[in-house]
């Protein structure tokens, strides 16, 4: 699969405004979607629930005001894209995956890496960083607590 650009979208404050949550679906529940189109022909299209679960989340996230992008697991991503993902720069990207931390595969001269991947990494970064984290709580707890 062809590396596309990673694009996040997100929801202007007078959208998210006018905008509500969906409902909690139930088991029994539907979602359609009603499209209007310019000459004022409308159509109706029925979600599936595993989709319509996908777009309950994705919409929850936009009102939060965060950006979102949808991506197929099996997307190959350039290191740049890899990066945008990570919250690290693409030389750091090049070294993980160098490292061996990354898999990743040769295009002609580029390099790619999985989507699910590039997740996988930074499951084993946040669980990383959360345990920085605590022990940094942890030291400055000793250091107030015992004067050390």
């Amino acid at each position: 699969m062809a590396s596309q650009i990673v694009h996040f979208a997100g929801l202007s404050d007078r959208d998210r405004k006018a905008a509500s949550p969906l409902p909690k679906l139930g088991a029994g529940d539907r979602l359609e979607l009603h499209v209007r189109h310019e000459g004022g022909k409308g159509q109706t299209l029925s979600i599936p629930p595993s989709a319509a679960a996908a777009v309950e989340v994705l919409l929850a996230h936009m009102l939060r005001g965060e950006r979102v992008a949808v991506l197929a697991e099996d997307q190959e991503l350039s290191p740049t894209e890899v990066a945008a993902i990570l919250g690290i720069s693409r030389p750091l990207v090049v070294l993980r995956m160098d490292r061996g931390d990354l898999p990743f595969r040769y295009v002609s001269k580029h390099r790619r890496a999985l989507l699910k991947d590039v997740l996988g990494l930074k499951s084993r970064l946040d669980v990383r960083q959360a345990a920085v984290e605590a022990f940094a709580e942890d030291t400055e707890d000793l250091i107030q607590t015992h004067g050390l």
